[in-house]
């Protein structure tokens, strides 16, 4: 363990217990699902691919009052099959549990492990060996509160002890939500990948607004669009860095113009900053990014598509994600990519997903020209040493720059709400070649990582419990060789 381990868990000891006495009888709130709970979202994507709830469920955290208007319309599950129902009433019980208005709700979380996840997925694993949160939130009819404080050991990259991570304010004004606070999101149709925006590094503070209800325009000019979502915000990344002070925005609309087609698009944009000009206007609409007028910022572009259907009445979804970090996706794109497809298999008292998934930012010269290559280019910049990173990790995908992770994910919940998984991943960390040298964070040389992972997670009254078994063949450096990991997870919801 770290040196400061016995510090946090003492200050994680005494989050928890102050969160257990002052929640006594109360349950957790909030206006969105938020990033971190997989099994919420494959039951999301599920009404989804049965045509249930709207196809748009990409860019989370998804904001409640959309999904649950679709699950409470009469005859919204008639035809469905019971394994569909079945999710349908989890989310919506879920739902409901964490909308409700008019009372102080407390939550705690307590999250142990030897030894974190180098892949960093949607579902919430350790990013240290002892961390905790308490939280208190109070949701009105337009207004959330949430407080949350927690502690942790720290990492090389990242020495905060206490953090606000997931503390927010939000304001519904009409169909919208405005927010401020430290948002944890995850773009795009990837369950342990997003290349753009994911949870892998750490939630900043940033103010944005996005859309509540996912119902069309309208309007018979844009009614073609279907259910569309869209989101804003600007963030500060603060903390050290080498151009302090950097700024950063992100934009992003979802929508479904035909029946299970989802389509993604997104740009994010770093700016101002020590040592640059800070004309967040002038630069956010200045699209040129060639030798002879390289652009003012650090951006990138994203593009992704996920299609939902039936095959003899089992559902499936297949789905792809593309990053450009250059001027055109033609002829000069700096792309990385994602590609994956799930498929839900219903049992007499169960259902499983089976889902395959393969990541590589080992960027194209052009959208498509593989064998091509940019080293060294994912999540990099000359401008902005620190690069797409926040505290040491890369703000999209867990393995950073020039890496490969190859997924295949077994999971299972059953009548009880008992959920088990079994995940195999094959991880390719950096690169070889010479120019990937000191441009991925987690390594200075290529390491090859086979894992395989574990998870049981059982409800029992207000609370859920999650152990997970990890073995791996191989580690980052400065170690190396076998490793075996036991992380157990408990979380309060009183």
């Amino acid at each position: 363990m770290r040196t400061n381990t016995n510090r946090a868990w003492f200050a994680t000891a005494g989050i928890v217990v102050l969160a257990w006495f002052f929640s006594a009888g109360l349950a957790t709130a909030s206006p969105w699902a938020e990033v971190g709970d997989d099994q919420l979202r494959a039951d999301i994507n599920l009404l989804a691919a049965s045509g249930v709830i709207d196809n748009v469920t990409t860019q989370w955290p998804i904001p409640w009052g959309g999904v649950l208007a679709r699950l409470d319309q009469p005859d919204s599950l008639k035809g469905q099959p019971a394994y569909v129902v079945a999710a349908a009433q989890r989310v919506h019980d879920r739902g409901y549990a964490e909308t409700g208005t008019g009372r102080i709700r407390y939550n705690a979380t307590f999250d142990l492990t030897n030894n974190p996840s180098v892949v960093r997925g949607f579902e919430t694993t350790a990013r240290q060996d002892v961390q905790g949160m308490a939280s208190a939130e109070l949701t009105l009819d337009s207004t959330a509160i949430r407080l949350a404080v927690g502690a942790r050991s720290t990492n090389p990259r990242d020495h905060q002890v206490l953090v606000l991570d997931n503390s927010y304010i939000a304001q519904r004004i009409g169909n919208a939500a405005v927010y401020a606070g430290y948002m944890t999101h995850w773009w795009g149709p990837g369950h342990f990948s997003a290349l753009s925006l994911s949870n892998n590094a750490r939630p900043f503070p940033q103010v944005g607004i996005t859309r509540i209800s996912t119902a069309p325009f309208e309007s018979p000019w844009l009614s073609w669009i279907g259910p569309w979502q869209a989101e804003f915000f600007v963030g500060w990344l603060d903390g050290p860095r080498v151009v302090r002070n950097t700024l950063y925005n992100g934009l992003r609309v979802t929508f479904s113009p035909l029946p299970g087609l989802e389509i993604g698009l997104a740009r994010t944009d770093q700016f101002c900053g020590e040592g640059h000009v800070c004309k967040p206007i002038a630069t956010y609409f200045n699209f040129t990014n060639d030798p002879g007028h390289p652009s003012p910022t650090n951006d990138e572009g994203v593009f992704d598509v996920r299609y939902t259907n039936k095959i003899r009445n089992v559902p499936f979804e297949i789905y792809t994600q593309i990053m450009n970090e250059d001027s055109s996706p033609i002829t000069h794109s700096g792309s990385s990519h994602l590609f994956g497809a799930s498929i839900w298999l219903p049992f007499s008292e169960a259902t499983a997903r089976l889902t395959v998934e393969y990541t590589d930012t080992v960027a194209t010269r052009d959208i498509f020209s593989f064998g091509n290559y940019l080293y060294g280019f994912t999540y990099n910049n000359f401008m902005y040493a620190d690069g797409m990173r926040y505290r040491g990790n890369a703000m999209g995908f867990s393995l950073d720059n020039d890496s490969r992770l190859a997924t295949v994910q077994f999971s299972m919940i059953d009548k009880r709400n008992v959920t088990y998984s079994l995940t195999y991943h094959h991880a390719n960390v950096s690169s070889a070649n010479p120019i990937s040298r000191g441009m991925n964070v987690l390594t200075p040389v290529p390491v090859t990582i086979n894992m395989g992972e574990a998870r049981l997670s059982v409800p029992y009254s207000t609370m859920r419990f999650q152990l997970v078994g990890r073995l791996q063949d191989n580690q980052l450096p400065p170690d190396h060789g076998f490793a075996a990991a036991v992380e157990a997870i408990v979380s309060l919801n009183l």
